[in-house]
């Protein structure tokens, strides 16, 4: 199904041609919609390109655009801009088409890829912490959005599960362990006995050694070490499991580091024998003497004692995921701090050649009102399963204020989709390089731009149906008339048009806001224009539309990984 913008960018072509002129730019969304819906800067372009006035080349392309059959006549604004004001009728029709279209006019995409995307990526050993909600929730979003796209979509979950910390939990687990708190607490009880041991061994050298040396049984497989190894792995991945039920969170592979470790010596292997790494010092590099940006950042693959590192595994991980999962685009959505490691991984493929798209994808920091990484009060990261908890707990507080009546069986299911919604929302309607400060307040806030406020949105379309007591009807004809009901039908029109660039630079927050404006401009129809208590045929049609509002919110909200309640 064609959208507004792909209907006027086609016909701009068509004007330009016939106009003699060269393709120039492409229409886009008004910036202010007092001139128009749509606008194009193609006269100004191409005027500064000819040396001419950019009124003058403005009326020649207008001259030869025939689009009275979507918008009024195009207007020129400003120092060129030219301007189109779609048609009632236009919109009604485009309206009508996407209620009786499941996907609500959102195209597949015509080049479908087969993409892994690496997310989330936590440590084990380690509590899940507040720092982990921007990998995790956003490359969910960009996941559930490529796939809805048409895309092919392995999700991994690259767990930290191999390194040199584990000779500490070794000797701590040997050593230090409480089996009581083991029981009662798996994480803290790991996470105490790796920081106990590894505040000794700073200060007894004994220990430091003793750490090694389990590290060193550990690589070279002692059976003991092994199991101490596999039984902090379960039981971390039993806590992250935990968390992933309470964020609606699903991967098809978690491939962790220790699945590469057969991998890993063909992999140094292979590097030398193509003259892709040389031996330095002892150890085996990778030099970039030609990639000015890295010419003096050589990456190390295997170190002076023969020990491998993240960027071997990294290296192996890249094989993996072409040739054996066939995947021509890969995704990493990790923080900014390793921007400089994967240009290096990404070279050394592209040396291989490796032709698949690289793409790794940033993000900034979640602050405490303080503005410096959010913490405790003791200066440890906040456990994530905690920050949920509390998410849930604070909503409940609001639906019991706002909802009393409500069953205790739904109070729960509410209190879950509105918290846990606020904290993936709060997240995702941010630009993903921003750095924001965590707030419960504005998070959980049902006024402005949050979930909670998108929410009620929804809850306000099916509270009509309830009230009308049947679903919205088939109808043949949108009546559009007063101005709440044409911007809410012009702004369902949008989303096709919205969710595909999401994509372009990864930006969920792109339909994150595009769905904050459709519940403001749904709140505007609701109070101006009745839907129940208007006659026939308007009842129907405005029952149509705001049955439309509730799938097209419905999906925008999914497609960012967020539940919606019947009530609230």
């Amino acid at each position: 199904m064609e959208t507004f913008q792909s209907l006027l960018g086609r016909k701009l072509s068509d004007a330009l041609a016939k106009a003699g002129l060269p393709e120039a730019a492409d229409v886009t969304p008004a910036t202010d919609p007092r001139f128009g819906d749509y606008q194009t800067n193609a006269a100004l372009v191409l005027a500064k390109q000819r040396g001419e006035k950019p009124r003058d080349v403005a009326e020649k392309i207008i001259a030869h655009l025939k689009v009275s059959d979507v918008s009024e006549m195009p207007t020129v604004a400003g120092a060129g801009f030219i301007n189109f004001t779609l048609r009632a009728e236009s919109i009604a029709q485009k309206a009508l088409e996407i209620l009786a279209d499941d996907r609500l006019g959102v195209a597949r995409s015509t080049s479908p890829k087969k993409i892994v995307i690496d997310f989330g990526s936590p440590n084990v050993a380690k509590p899940m912490h507040v720092g982990h909600i921007r990998s995790t929730v956003l490359g969910d979003a960009l996941a559930r959005i490529a796939q809805f796209l048409g895309h092919e979509i392995v999700r991994d979950n690259h767990i930290g599960d191999w390194g040199t910390q584990f000779g500490m939990v070794i000797w701590g687990w040997k050593n230090l362990l409480d089996r009581p708190a083991l029981e009662r607490d798996p994480i803290g009880e790991i996470v105490r006995i790796y920081k106990e041991t590894n505040e000794r061994s700073t200060s007894d050298p004994t220990v430091r050694e003793a750490c090694r040396q389990e590290l060193v049984k550990l690589q070279s497989g002692d059976p003991k070490n092994f199991s101490i190894w596999k039984q902090c792995v379960e039981l971390s991945m039993q806590d992250f499991e935990r968390i992933y039920g309470l964020l609606d969170i699903h991967y098809d592979i978690q491939r962790s580091e220790s699945f590469y470790n057969d991998r890993l010596p063909n992999v140094v292997e292979r590097l030398l024998k193509s003259g892709i790494a040389e031996i330095s010092e002892g150890a085996v590099c990778v030099f970039f003497r030609d990639i000015p940006e890295l010419a003096d950042k050589p990456c190390i693959i295997r170190k002076r004692d023969g020990g491998f590192n993240y960027a071997t595994t990294d290296v192996a991980t890249v094989d993996y995921r072409i040739n054996d999962l066939k995947s021509d685009t890969i995704w990493l959505v990790v923080g900014a701090p390793q921007i400089l490691h994967f240009k290096q991984i990404f070279a050394i493929a592209r040396r291989e050649g490796y032709t698949a798209d690289f793409r790794h994808i940033t993000f900034g920091s979640i602050l405490g009102e303080d503005r410096k990484l959010m913490k405790t009060r003791s200066g440890e990261n906040v456990p994530l399963r905690d920050l949920l908890d509390e998410a849930v707990q604070r909503a409940r507080k609001i639906i019991e204020k706002k909802n009393p009546d409500l069953s205790e069986t739904e109070k729960i299911d509410i209190a879950q989709k509105i918290g846990i919604g606020a904290v993936k929302y709060y997240d995702l309607s941010q630009y993903r390089m921003t750095d924001y400060v965590f707030s419960w307040d504005r998070m959980l806030s049902l006024q402005g731009n949050t979930a909670p406020y998108l929410q009620n949105a929804y809850v306000r379309v099916r509270s009509i149906f309830r009230k009308a007591g049947a679903p919205a009807g088939k109808i043949d004809k949108l009546i559009l008339r007063e101005v709440a009901e044409i911007n809410l039908a012009k702004r369902l029109c949008q989303f096709a048009e919205v969710v595909p660039q999401v994509l372009n630079d990864f930006r969920p927050n792109i339909l994150a806001n595009y769905l904050f404006e459709l519940a403001n401009s749904f709140h505007a129809f609701y109070e101006a224009c009745p839907v129940l208590k208007s006659e026939e045929p308007v009842r129907a049609s405005r029952l149509a539309l705001s049955e439309l509002t509730g799938r097209v919110m419905l999906r925008g909200l999914d497609l960012l990984g967020i539940k919606v309640p019947e009530k609230m």
